[in-house]
């Protein structure tokens, strides 16, 4: 069932085999007939997650990606766009011969090659597969048949089904229900396919007679059958898999030795989250936050660097909406008991007015602040508003008829008319002046981030930005684009035209991140 967990149930298997030494790479599988999640809305599907290479992502290959400590690329996301276009363009190029083109084996095949591509390409030990959305749904029977087709021609020992399913507790009687979990089994078997391990999603612990009721009606062993309560946090989840012993099922059914095996290093980050020292609170703007999934990134980002600091993370979650009908000394009086202040991506006008006027608090009010790409954008917006005084100034994303647009399209996007896949996407080099902020977070002059947007600061307005007080500590390698601002004079006060939360990690937190955390709980000790 779509949401139940798969993704993190697969990014944690990742994560126990890694601990066992193992080289582990994975592949989402997304049934949608969308090509990327580019064009896709937060509120339907959750971030959009950007890979080094550019690739517009499912937001599981940030789990994978932040489990695992490894980066993967556009080619480990295989969606029903990508596999049909893929089909019907080598049938126009008449690359069947003129044969009848049909889901089997066409498509099915395709489905396969990728997979086998990311495999050996990545030369990696183990290759996990997640297969999206719901067992019956139609969209992905051509994938749960490429599944079967894989197992037949790789063998049984070296393909292993985990079947992710819901283990309900009805509250009238309070009974673990298994009938969800026997009816997609049955379905599964009707396809052809025969789960090895049975992870069962529940509130609390399955019990024994649970565990025994699935074993035999999935005709799976009992150790087979896992556990997989709800956790304290996800990062824990690897944790209660290993204790459950799914890594020696895993191993002996793949009939691989494990060569060491030591989850200490990953137990101490984990309670590093679960036993803090102490809490502060950030403050996240934004018009997505509804849906918390929308910010998945920048959340854990924030969390991998207060846990690195021993503090337990609480968001204020602020709709940059409502912000726009209050007044400043409204904001003011919200926003200046919280530690922190973040505002992240987005597009479009909506919000966006609220959002400056919370950036006009952070910078006033000397609030520890971090803007990422849009809140970046939108921090120079306030910047030449209020300090700069420019009457009727903004960017030229949201408004039309500007006299002051300090921020404006990339040149090489002006013309481009397609939006999938178009943006300044993916990893870009930045050179950092020393004596700055920023140098003082990342210790280096020359540093890859990874980029999504279309717009950016005008430079005919850098001059005038700069005078009045702000510094630009970071500049692409090329051209020049502004990547960094700063204000020397602020406690912390940063933005990135990048989105640093894409690569932050729990062993290795994003350096703007750990900045705002760091002086934040600086000045909380202050106050």
């Amino acid at each position: 069932m779509s949401g139940i967990g798969k993704g993190i149930t697969a990014a944690s298997i990742g994560r126990i085999l890694k601990e066992r030494g193992f080289d582990v790479t994975a592949i989402k599988i997304d049934p949608y007939l969308n090509v990327d999640a580019g064009t896709m809305s937060p509120f339907q599907h959750g971030e959009v997650y950007v890979l080094k290479d550019g690739g517009e992502v499912d937001l599981d290959l940030g789990n994978y990606e932040r489990f695992l400590n490894k980066e993967l690329t556009s080619e480990h996301n295989i969606t029903t766009g990508k596999v049909y276009r893929s089909v019907i363009e080598k049938e126009r190029n008449g690359d069947y011969l003129g044969r009848t083109v049909q889901i089997i084996p066409h498509i099915t095949n395709e489905i396969k090659d990728r997979i086998r591509k990311v495999s050996e390409d990545s030369y990696a030990d183990i290759c996990l597969i997640e297969l999206g959305g719901t067992v019956g749904d139609i969209e992905g029977m051509p994938f749960l048949e490429a599944t079967r087709q894989l197992i037949n021609e790789e063998g049984p020992n070296n393909v292993m089904l985990v079947h992710v399913t819901l283990v309900p507790t009805l509250e009238v009687v309070g009974e673990q229900k298994t009938k969800p979990t026997q009816h997609s089994v049955k379905e599964l078997r009707e396809l052809g396919l025969h789960p090895d391990i049975v992870v069962g999603r529940s509130q609390k612990p399955l019990n024994k007679k649970t565990k025994s009721k699935i074993a035999l009606f999935c005709d799976v062993p009992k150790k087979s059958v896992i556990s997989a309560p709800d956790a304290r946090d996800i990062y824990e989840v690897p944790l209660q898999l290993e204790k459950e012993g799914a890594t020696d099922i895993i191993l002996n059914h793949l009939n691989l030795q494990s060569k060491e095996k030591d989850m200490q290093e990953w137990r101490k980050h984990v309670e590093n989250i679960l036993e803090p020292n102490d809490d502060i609170e950030i403050a996240l703007v934004g018009k997505y936050t509804q849906l918390e999934d929308a910010y998945m990134s920048v959340t854990e980002a924030l969390k991998h660097s207060a846990a690195k600091e021993g503090l337990e993370l609480n968001i204020n979650w602020i709709n940059a909406e409502k912000l726009e009908k209050q007044k400043q000394n409204q904001i003011e009086k919200q926003l200046t008991n919280v530690d922190g202040i973040i505002v992240p991506g987005g597009f479009g006008k909506r919000g966006s007015e609220g959002k400056i006027k919370a950036i006009k608090t952070a910078r006033t009010k000397k609030i520890p602040f971090l803007g990422l790409c849009f809140g970046f954008q939108l921090a120079v917006i306030e910047y030449a508003r209020n300090v700069l005084k420019l009457q009727n100034c903004g960017s030229s994303e949201i408004m039309d008829e500007l006299d002051e647009p300090v921020i404006d399209i990339l040149p090489e996007q002006k013309n481009i008319k397609s939006l999938g896949g178009t943006m300044r996407l993916g990893n870009q080099t930045t050179i950092i002046e020393k004596q700055t902020l920023a140098h003082k977070l990342y210790q280096r002059t020359r540093i890859i981030e990874r980029h999504r947007h279309r717009y950016e600061v005008n430079p005919e307005y850098i001059p005038q930005l700069e005078k009045a007080g702000m510094k630009f500590s970071g500049k692409e390698e090329k051209t020049g684009l502004i990547e960094i601002l700063e204000l020397p004079q602020h406690p912390f006060f940063m933005g990135t035209q990048f989105h640093p939360e894409f690569k932050s990690r729990l062993e290795n937190p994003s350096p703007p991140f750990q900045g705002l955390i760091k002086t934040a709980k600086q000045n909380k000790k202050q106050k």
